[in-house]
């Protein structure tokens, strides 16, 4: 058996991982690279290898650096199922094509740009349009959690929760060869425990071979106590003594849903009162209505606070924004929302102007929630850039950031080692994924220290092992 890291490999991005016996051949996710310079040339020559004698892919979540290239590989010969659960498949259809319409928007403008003279001369190629990945959803396939399905007749797998959005899933794959069958056990993106909105992360216990994500791998989150208090403080300071924004960059996949049903659980609790919240994100909007459909996969706690919402509004009165006419009029408003937009990273989309015309006022604040990748313009805020450039325009930073890490999506180091802590014995091979280098290196560390498991390490992008 072989297994090639054609991304997530030393960096957080474009998770995608080929495996290949002499019965079948596979793909767990097939992610986007995402934030860098780097980020479109590597799209661009990803998937450089046999898609069309790929058996199935599996993906584990929605979000685009796990599935951001599936119209890619169907349009450059993939023809096989993709399995997903159910929640992921709704979220896809409506993220693929997000993707590929600001793809094709995009393309536009430079080809306006170069047709007036301002352009380099050299148009980018888009991955996919629109059309391909309408196509592409077509070849998705329901699964459903803790019911085991058999892809091809030499693999068996299982999806678990892993509560880290709506939808996301922990792969147990069986594979048989030569007469063996070995568990291989992909990780996806695991929630923190104990947070609110979605359940915790199911426990595995077993696996011959170990995918394990490593995004916070080097750091412990804020108490879910302390993060209140520092929303709590960040939000009543802006809105109440200085009478500016609040402004939150977040993915409109998870983390716009979990904000909201925190700010409510803050107001039902009196913690905060009279709140405007705007989502300027016609994504978000759609998510959050995929989330109420899916009420299932979310914790008690969660599910009875939508029912209070629905009967007492006037507390945290929310307004979701679709037209770009009406998204463009809340510049004119200086102070007394809150705005929560995509993306989350802050390089695309309409958070870059409501960044334009906050980010120098120093009666605002920035509250950042979620991973900010290396390259990205909020990883260049949240390292303490003075000035940043939005749309060929240098803008001072005056405005208060705020990083509220307990927010995060992602289980800190504790959460991953007390995941891992559930295996009854070490797997054969352990493989750190998903985390910047220095993160992962310092996850494998921790696993020694705590766990005291042998064979662990991070691999190489683009690398192959064989599991023997």
């Amino acid at each position: 058996m072989r297994i090639t890291f054609h991304g997530a490999a030393g960096e957080v991005t474009g998770s995608c991982f080929l495996v290949e016996t002499e019965q079948v051949r596979f793909m767990v996710d097939c992610g986007m690279f995402q934030g860098g310079r780097d980020a479109s040339r590597k799209n661009l020559h990803a998937l450089s290898f046999d898609l069309r004698s790929l058996d199935f892919i599996l993906i584990t979540h929605a979000h685009l650096d796990h599935s951001g290239l599936l119209p890619r590989a169907a349009a450059l010969g993939f023809r096989g199922p993709v399995h997903v659960t159910a929640a992921t498949a709704d979220l896809l259809g409506v993220m693929l094509l997000d993707s590929a319409h600001i793809q094709e928007k995009d393309a536009e403008w430079e080809a306006k740009r170069v047709h007036n003279g301002r352009g380099r001369g050299q148009l980018h190629p888009i991955l996919y349009t629109v059309a391909q990945a309408q196509a592409c959803l077509r070849q998705l396939r329901r699964e459903e959690y803790d019911q085991p399905f058999q892809p091809h007749p030499a693999v068996r797998v299982c999806l678990r929760d892993a509560g880290h959005i709506l939808g996301s899933a922990i792969a147990e794959v069986w594979l048989e060869e030569g007469g063996a069958t070995r568990k291989l056990v992909f990780s996806g993106d695991l929630g923190m425990p104990a947070r609110p909105v979605l359940r915790d992360p199911q426990p595995v216990e077993s696996a011959d071979v170990l995918f394990v994500e490593s995004t916070y791998g080097n750091r412990l989150h804020k108490s879910l106590e302390a993060t209140e208090d520092e929303l709590v403080e960040a939000i009543e300071r802006t809105l109440r003594r200085k009478r500016g924004n609040v402004i939150m960059p977040a993915f409109s996949v998870g983390r716009t849903q979990e904000v909201i049903f925190v700010l409510a659980d803050l107001v039902r609790r009196g913690r905060l009162k009279d709140l405007q919240v705007v989502v300027d994100s016609p994504m978000s909007m759609a998510a959050t209505e995929i989330t109420l459909r899916h009420a299932a996969l979310l914790d008690d706690h969660t599910r009875e606070l939508i029912e209070w919402q629905r009967t007492r509004p006037e507390g945290l009165k929310v307004r979701f924004v679709q037209d770009v006419e009406e998204s463009i009029a809340l510049n004119q408003v200086r102070g007394g929302l809150v705005i929560i937009s995509a993306s989350g990273m802050c390089d695309a989309g309409r958070i870059k102007y409501h960044l334009l015309n906050n980010l120098g006022r120093r009666d605002c604040s920035i509250l950042i929630t979620g991973f900010q990748a290396a390259g990205t313009l909020g990883r260049r805020l949240v390292e303490g850039a003075r000035s940043v450039t939005l749309f060929g325009q240098s803008v001072p930073v005056r405005a208060a950031i705020h990083t509220i890490g307990g927010l995060s999506a992602h289980a800190d180091q504790e959460g991953l080692l007390g995941w891992l802590g559930h295996f009854r014995r070490p797997p054969h091979q352990t493989f750190v994924v998903h985390g910047e280098a220095e993160n992962a290196q310092a996850f494998i560390e921790a696993i020694g220290r705590r766990l005291k498991w042998n064979n662990v390490s991070m691999p190489q992008y683009g690398g192959s092992i064989e599991v023997l």
